[in-house]
């Protein structure tokens, strides 16, 4: 149930109906944080589409504590690289870099190329997209 919460809020957000789609994240952000005691996979990805939904709409302050929840707890779940932790670090380096705070987004960016070099050898999209946001 929680999943199809979360895909129906996605499709809303997908069609900029945010109004629709936030009570459904939080009851799926709810429901999996009870379906799943501690530090969850599905919990961050839910942390981190609610917080996404937040930053759309300028709520930047509601959106922070769930980016830096969501990171932390993808830290704690993956040692080591891993492409949620990667995305992570961009998604708060994101909001950091729109809010003017340029240095606190280039380490967070700067640590996710790093580790998206280390995850994908040679050339691959994920680490352009990740130099493209450190240049920015």
């Amino acid at each position: 149930v929680a999943g199809s919460l979360n895909n129906l809020a996605l499709l809303y957000y997908s069609q900029g109906r945010y109004s629709n789609a936030e009570p459904l994240y939080v009851e799926a952000l709810e429901m999996t944080k009870r379906l799943f005691a501690g530090d969850h996979p599905n919990v961050a990805i839910n942390l981190n589409n609610l917080a996404v939904l937040y930053k759309s709409q300028g709520r930047d302050s509601d959106a922070k504590p769930l980016y830096i929840e969501a990171l932390a707890m993808r830290k704690r779940l993956f040692a080591g690289d891993h492409l949620d932790v990667a995305t992570s670090l961009n998604n708060l380096a994101f909001l950091y870099y729109s809010q003017g705070r340029y240095s606190d987004a280039e380490p967070l960016y700067v640590e996710a190329l790093e580790m998206t070099k280390r995850l994908f050898a040679g050339d691959h999209p994920n680490v352009a997209i990740s130099l493209n946001n450190l240049s920015e």
